[in-house]
């Protein structure tokens, strides 16, 4: 660490903002989390509207939001970050898209949009490398029943429908040109070839036939969305002086640091589910600081619990992630800052516009009378009530990486 700049860890609670449930409280209000409170208690706080008040954000278009990067401006489709946190190839051209294994039933209606939250290398494999008509298809699994997929080939659109509906009971839906042009016809075309071909080839696959058996739902279809093209950005190194690395094991948060120009840490045993380990994250955190000015560090699984609706396993999650990850990070010489990029409330299953926690702390923060870390006490911090793209900004101040605006 520069004796002249300071450095940062970030640590991103995926869907950790969350609305009052269980006794009048949110998960977070009601899980132990005494570290966090000690940051809170040290730092400064505030609220945060990762995009603007009122905007549900996708993860994808809050992280860039998070980094200082205007989604409006840079978001290039979500399949762009899968791919890259895949570690798959993109090229100009090149359409990328996110995929889900899920289960249908003979008449393609949907069963389970996540086939069980599982997925399989095999059935992957089984796909991958697909020619229809003059386009070639890569086809990575990455976490549990995500997958990211390639199209190559000429005159190919990212202005398509998605295939997943979002809607389980209903049909698979077709994909469709978002605008009248021969490259938005044939991407389309591709992509319900490859749908269908994708259910021919996995429902008979006999990794399903053994799931089958076991009474387990097969992964017998990929459903396609959140087509994207690749296009290159000015990295955060560049807009902000500093090198920055990133601790993630789902593929979608590793794509993102990738796209802004970030290192990639690996760890082992960072699954991006409820089971990753979050000492080896903490421990990879700590040893970036050594070369990195920012440590970007993700944990993925209060999130998944948001969507299953389970306010127990939130609640245990946000526990761990106090005593096994902040507990080890918040007593380093740098700032640390603790948030989310959404909230994903356990009464609705899905994200929302609430606006998320957020505290800092570290030489020099203007500390508060805040003592929880909590959705509701943060909102008399003195942060006030910032914006996602604020973020960065405040924090490359405080570590000394500022660029005065005006003389």
């Amino acid at each position: 660490m520069s004796s002249e700049r300071g450095a940062a860890i970030l640590l991103v609670c995926d869907g950790l903002g969350d609305r009052p449930t269980v006794g009048g409280k949110t998960p977070l209000q009601a899980a132990d989390t005494p570290n966090m409170d000690a940051v809170s208690e040290e730092g400064i706080n505030g609220l945060m509207d990762v995009i603007s008040p009122g905007i549900v954000p996708g993860s994808d278009t809050a992280h860039l939001a998070l980094f200082g990067y205007d989604p409006y401006r840079y978001y290039p489709g979500r399949g762009v970050f899968e791919a890259l946190g895949a570690d798959m190839e993109l090229h100009q051209g090149d359409i990328a898209f996110r995929a889900n294994f899920a289960t249908v039933d003979d008449s393609m209606r949907i069963i389970d949009r996540r086939a069980g939250r599982r997925g399989s290398k095999e059935l992957a494999d089984a796909l991958d490398g697909l020619e229809i008509e003059d386009v070639r298809i890569s086809l990575r699994n990455t976490t549990e029943h995500r997958c990211a997929v390639v199209m190559r080939g000429d005159n190919l659109s990212r202005l398509v429908s998605d295939v997943d509906t979002h809607v389980e009971g209903g049909t698979v839906g077709k994909c469709r040109p978002l605008k009248e042009g021969e490259a938005e016809r044939k991407t389309a075309r591709i992509v319900n070839e490859f749908v269908r071909r994708s259910y021919e080839i996995l429902n008979k696959h006999p990794v399903n036939e053994e799931r089958r058996q076991r009474g387990e739902l097969p992964a017998n279809i990929l459903l396609l969305r959140g087509a994207g093209s690749y296009k290159e950005v000015p990295s955060l190194h560049a807009r902000f002086g500093f090198n920055a690395a990133c601790v993630a094991g789902a593929s979608l948060y590793k794509g993102v640091g990738k796209y802004l120009g970030m290192t990639l840490i690996t760890v082992e045993g960072a699954t991006g589910k409820g089971d990753t380990n979050l000492a080896n994250k903490a421990e990879a955190a700590l040893h970036a600081l050594k070369t990195y000015q920012l440590v970007f560090v993700h944990v993925k699984a209060t999130d998944s619990m948001g969507h299953d609706g389970n306010f127990q396993g939130k609640k245990e999650m946000v526990a761990r992630i106090d005593k096994e990850l902040v507990a080890r990070l918040k007593d380093t010489d740098a700032y640390i800052a603790i948030t989310a990029d959404h909230s994903t409330p356990v009464s609705i299953k899905r994200h929302s516009g609430d606006p998320v926690p957020v505290v800092m702390k570290g030489e020099g923060v203007r500390r508060d009378e805040v003592k929880r870390f909590d959705e509701l006490s943060a909102a008399s911090g003195g942060l006030c009530r910032i914006r996602g793209l604020d973020l960065i900004p405040i924090l490359a101040d405080l570590m000394g990486y500022y660029v005065m605006y005006g003389t």
